[in-house]
């Protein structure tokens, strides 16, 4: 009976691991990739540390995320420009702002696709579409194909990750 026992436990393990190392390697491999961050916004970690609240540098620098509903911009409606808090770079006009139920700022596109960049991310066993400031690399959200048209994307950001600049009143 043990031989059987053996086997059978041997055959469990071949059969698991395809799905162990697939995992092992998706968890490792969401890891920054600095190659498109500009020279003047390569700092290090205590220089970030240094220029950001905790929440920011968690949410920018740790691609964390802020809790649905708790941050400052999923519900603004004001007209203007939302930059990357980080380092000022222009990311999305307030005209493509939409109210997509999540609980988090959503645009249907950003001002210009040089702005941001998209890496697949594998941090949770699944692949995502993490959307970085093309200027400093820091981490913004995701971005989805479930989104209103023109493009049919929802760029689904952390308000942590966003400096909302209103557009100057008209006279």
């Amino acid at each position: 009976m043990l031989p059987n026992k053996h086997i059978s436990l041997l055959t469990l393990m071949k059969a698991l691991f395809p799905f162990m190392f697939f995992f092992i390697f998706s968890c490792t491999h969401a890891q920054r990739t600095e190659t498109t961050v500009q020279s003047e916004w390569n700092l290090t970690e205590s220089q970030w540390q240094s220029k950001l609240t905790e929440l920011e540098y968690y949410v920018i620098r740790e691609k964390g995320t802020e809790r649905a509903y708790s941050g400052a911009y999923w519900d603004n409606k004001a007209l203007g420009i939302y930059t990357c808090k980080a380092c000022a770079q222009p990311l999305f006009k307030s005209q493509t702002k939409y109210e997509s139920g999540t609980g988090w700022p959503s645009f249907w596109g950003p001002i210009s696709t040089e702005n941001v960049s998209v890496e697949e991310d594998y941090s949770l066993g699944i692949i995502r579409s993490e959307v970085l400031c093309a200027r400093c690399g820091g981490h913004l959200g995701h971005v989805f194909h479930d989104g209103p048209k023109p493009t049919g994307l929802r760029y689904c950001l952390n308000s942590a990750s966003l400096q909302f600049e209103p557009s100057a009143p008209k006279n």
